[in-house]
């Protein structure tokens, strides 16, 4: 029985949808707990995976063939990584900024860009192949036909009769809004949104389907509750509001991550995050 389904964000490639499963539970548990709510079985919970979308095939040598500045295709890509820059350094002082002068400073402004992003909180310990790879599954999906539409027949198919909430991370999020758009049909869902990008203009709101009009977004049909959940210093939520561009029905509430400001598990462990969820099953929860 489906009561929840998750959607995860970007660099999910290498692992699956029971991996994801058992990552994601007892995080969402712990946040139920938080709540004073009764826990989640397994069974209650699937996983709308697409990360093998963005896999690369096999070749000689190990491991992924490693990206590095040269690499990074102009447009969406080479946008991507200077928004997350920009964001970046805005919220941590670590992170020397565009401007910034000094040893950091090379001829190339995405060789810039990666090197800052190394001393970012959501960017530290990956490596330079690994931020490019993931502004490259955010331009898959908007300009690849084929990768959009084979994500959200995985939403559709875990979806049934029984789901009352849609959780999504990161790139999750689109998937999940085009996908409820796309499927009037469904009644009375909620949809949880952790560390969205939808708001983001020019990169990601006016690629969405269906398009924005007038600066303003559709509601999709079938939800009757959505709760925006943004940590003040996670780079790829750029915009922590999306009330302003989807609707006022949004409730957008900030947390606090720590280090780790677009990591799902403390999204996920949130108060807040449980609270959404323990509403949507429709759990009494302590005040």
């Amino acid at each position: 029985m489906t009561r929840v389904v998750l959607v995860h964000g970007i660099a999910q490639q290498l692992n699956g949808p029971e991996t994801i499963a058992e990552a994601w539970l007892p995080c969402l548990n712990d946040g139920l707990a938080l709540s004073g709510v009764g826990t989640l079985p397994r069974d209650d919970i699937s996983v709308a995976f697409y990360g093998d979308l963005f896999r690369r095939p096999g070749h000689r040598g190990l491991g992924e063939p490693p990206l590095d500045a040269s690499d990074v295709e102009p447009g969406l890509e080479h946008e991507l990584l200077l928004s997350w820059w920009e964001a970046a350094a805005a919220a941590d002082t670590r992170v020397p900024g565009p401007d910034a002068t000094g040893r950091l400073r090379t001829p190339r402004v995405v060789q810039r860009a990666l090197n800052a992003l190394s001393h970012s909180a959501f960017f530290a310990g990956l490596a330079e192949s690994a931020m490019i790879g993931s502004a490259r599954q955010v331009r898959s999906y908007f300009t690849e036909p084929e990768v959009r539409r084979a994500a959200g027949e995985r939403l559709a198919r875990s979806v049934t009769g029984e789901t009352v909430v849609i959780v999504a991370h990161s790139l999750g999020s689109v998937v999940a809004y085009e996908t409820l758009c796309a499927h009037p049909q469904w009644q009375d869902l909620t949809l949880i949104t952790l560390g969205s990008p939808l708001a983001v203009r020019g990169l990601v709101f006016d690629r969405l389907r269906p398009a924005p009009h007038g600066g303003t977004a559709r509601w999709p049909v079938p939800l009757k509750r959505w709760i925006n959940i943004a940590d003040h210093g996670d780079a790829v939520a750029l915009i922590k509001e999306l009330a302003p561009s989807f609707g006022t029905r949004i409730q957008d509430q900030t947390v606090n991550n720590g280090a780790h400001a677009h990591d799902v598990r403390p999204y996920l462990t949130a108060r807040e995050t449980g609270l959404a969820l323990a509403k949507a099953l429709g759990r009494a929860v302590r005040s």
